[in-house]
């Protein structure tokens, strides 16, 4: 067995394994496997520092012949991830379908106002888009314009918008592809690194949802200098739990927003006296749902 080699060395968290993380390192010692499995340093867990995928962080106690090592410290990140937690992500790609499961409005909506509330750049992503009419393409890529995005069209089966999202996601250090089970994520995947062989399975023909093939967050390379996340799907984002905050994160009200239009600063944008926004936009019912249902109301979050 090869000594343990005490100098210490940088790299990325690539993965969470129950209790172990995979650590790529940036340069690796001689004689040293670049991936590491690694435990965390108990100081760490002291001083209540979680250690997340995407996290840079410090190893020492290397042993190359068994390829592991420890977590002592983590550099401080640059943007968070909540759900799914990823770490120092550049770019968030929300995946939906068309079919299979059928596109729907308000998870659509959830998970665009989920990835609009990290700040990072937002792209959206539709999926099995050979499952539809090219007319019904056309208009529901039409409406999403409406809403503020401009969706790449992507179909795994027919190889469709590959190569742009190859291109997309390559200029971006950490990207997050996320949305709900069952959309296509790790068939994408696939599509773009063919050697990955991730595993993927039908959605049920009853309910319509996906089933979970993806059971923890990793990366994977993408060019000289990207990396790309698969994620758990999940189903029901919660909403941001302040009202202050929902109006920023609907781009077509976003745009309403600047310069200011209202009398009143903490104006909520419901039709009150001295407000500036149109409500004549698809989503306005929606928000005005998701502001009842965050003042606590039973009204549910319903949209068009």
């Amino acid at each position: 067995m090869a000594d343990t080699v005490s100098s210490v060395a940088s790299g990325m968290v690539v993965a969470l394994q129950a209790n172990y993380l995979e650590v790529e390192l940036d340069a690796a010692p001689d004689g040293c496997p670049v991936r590491l499995l690694c435990t965390r340093r108990t100081r760490l867990s002291h001083r209540g520092e979680a250690v997340y995928v995407g996290d840079r962080v410090c190893v020492e106690a290397i042993d190359p012949g068994q390829g592991r090592a420890v977590v002592a410290d983590v550099e401080p990140r640059h943007s968070f991830l909540i759900r799914p937690p990823v770490a120092n992500v550049s770019l968030v790609a929300v995946v939906l379908a068309v079919e299979q499961p059928s596109f729907d409005p308000d998870q659509a909506s959830r998970f665009l106002l989920t990835a609009e509330r990290t700040g990072l750049e937002v792209i959206l992503l539709l999926t099995k888009t050979d499952l539809i009419s090219a007319a019904a393409l056309e208009s529901l890529v039409a409406r999403l314009q409406g809403w503020g995005y401009d969706p790449l069209v992507l179909s795994s089966e027919a190889g469709t918008g590959i190569d742009a999202l190859r291109q997309r996601l390559a200029g971006a250090q950490l990207s997050v592809l996320c949305g709900p089970s069952g959309v296509g994520k790790s068939s994408l995947l696939n599509q773009l690194r063919p050697d990955l062989q991730l595993r993927t399975a039908a959605v049920s023909g009853r309910l319509q949802r996906g089933r979970h093939t993806t059971r923890h967050v990793e990366l994977f390379p993408l060019g000289l200098s990207a990396r790309v996340a698969d994620t758990p799907g999940f189903n029901r984002p919660d909403l941001p739990d302040d009202p202050q905050e929902l109006g920023v994160l609907f781009p077509e009200l976003r745009q309403q927003l600047d310069p200011w239009p209202c009398r009143f600063r903490d104006c909520l944008h419901r039709g009150e006296p001295g407000c500036g926004v149109s409500s004549d936009w698809e989503r306005y019912a929606l928000y005005k749902a998701a502001l009842i249902e965050l003042s606590g109301l039973s009204r549910p979050f319903r949209g068009g």
